[in-house]
């Protein structure tokens, strides 16, 4: 009897999460209908889309009065939908926390059944929103060892799945290649700078990370700099607030950057989970309206922001926020790493356990096995 499965995902990512997910769960039972919100990555495996998110604008930024009308609007349809037609056996919510959660209210009363692969980071804020995973969801799947831990403490059950970085990022590229690809002198060393994918990002960082390189060039002759402009900011913002500077600037080449680089100076967020897994040591630095900062503190669960920091429960990697986001202490902690051979290979050898405890799984593969028996139990 041909089994029906219903995903949700918000946002480009997402899509291409649920597409792996699929693909490992087709090649092993051909007998499952699989219908979707999402986008181009699922519609290629032939799942029928109810809604492509790009055309719904639910990854669009803030929360105007339109958004917000157009995510209940579509949460409506979408249970109608699922509770009256479609009638699925389980629905996979993928990531996009906002959304998926309040949805999962509404699907636990109308008795569909509903697993979560790459749940909400509870564990950074908003610890309260474990109250409604545990009402809501049949089966957490996880994507951090730690995150398992959390929600078993309150009785939810959940299982470490990998995370799928680990099968997405492509291997380190070769570094004679990709200095002579963008002009870098191969004497020198290599601090690649990542000043945010987000205008409020570059509005407090880029100044601080730029006065930073200079004071470095100052110390260190033998020093050479990139900046890696991410894909979602058009050149025009970036330009703004990038100023007069004459340090290289690099478009969609963040792996590349990543592998390479002697030294990294990011912006807090995944990209320092994925310079973790090429074992490249680095700091990482935020900081916004002290406002904000006060709120974050009040409402955060744990004290580290660096994910590899988290998954280690040690401080492997300098965090350096507020105050200390600052070109003095970023422009230390960034010599000290280039000048400091035992303090640079004890920070490699931490970051190869991180990765080590994230490569134990394939989490695609293992998200269509738990659904798979799930639908064979059933």
């Amino acid at each position: 009897m041909t089994k029906k499965i219903f995903i949700i995902t918000g946002e480009l990512s997402g899509d291409k999460h649920a597409s792996l997910v699929v693909q490992n769960l087709l090649a092993q039972n051909k007998d499952v209908e699989i219908e979707a919100i999402g986008g181009e990555n699922l519609r290629k495996l032939g799942v029928k889309l109810f809604v492509d998110h790009s055309q719904a604008h639910m990854s669009a930024m803030g929360l105007t009065p339109k958004i917000l009308f157009d995510h209940l609007t579509l949460g409506k349809r979408v249970v109608d939908y699922l509770k009256n037609e479609y009638k699925p056996d389980l629905v996979l919510l993928i990531d996009y926390g906002g959304f998926n959660l309040n949805i999962s209210k509404f699907l636990k009363k109308a008795g569909i059944k509903v697993f979560y692969y790459i749940p909400p980071q509870i564990w950074a804020s908003r610890k309260w929103r474990i109250k409604t995973v545990k009402k809501n969801i049949a089966k957490v799947m996880t994507i951090f060892p730690f995150e398992k831990e959390m929600y078993e403490k309150e009785g939810i059950d959940a299982q470490f799945v990998g995370h799928p970085l680990i099968t997405q990022m492509p291997k380190p590229a070769n570094k004679d290649e990709v200095f002579a690809k963008y002009g870098l002198d191969k004497n020198k060393k290599l601090v690649s700078i990542f000043p945010g994918s987000r205008v409020f990002e570059l509005q407090y960082l880029m100044k601080t990370f730029l006065e930073s390189a200079k004071i470095i060039k100052e110390k260190n002759k033998d020093v050479q700099f990139v900046i890696a402009q991410a894909d979602s900011l058009k050149d025009k913002v970036f330009k703004k607030y990038l100023g007069e500077t004459d340090i290289k600037v690099v478009k969609n080449a963040n792996y590349e950057l990543l592998s390479v680089s002697d030294a990294l100076m990011l912006a807090s967020g995944t990209v320092a989970l994925e310079a973790a897994l090429y074992n490249t040591p680095m700091i990482i630095s935020y900081k916004g309206p002290w406002f904000a900062y006060f709120v974050y503190r009040i409402v955060r669960c744990i004290d580290r922001v660096c994910l590899p920091n988290i998954i280690m429960d040690k401080d492997i990697v300098p965090e350096l926020l507020q105050a200390d986001s600052n070109p003095k202490v970023i422009s230390d902690a960034i010599l000290k790493i280039l000048q400091d051979d035992d303090y640079r290979q004890n920070m490699i050898d931490d970051l190869s356990k991180v990765k080590a405890i994230l490569s134990k799984h394939e989490a695609a593969k293992e998200v269509a096995n738990i659904i798979a028996n799930e639908l064979k139990d059933e």
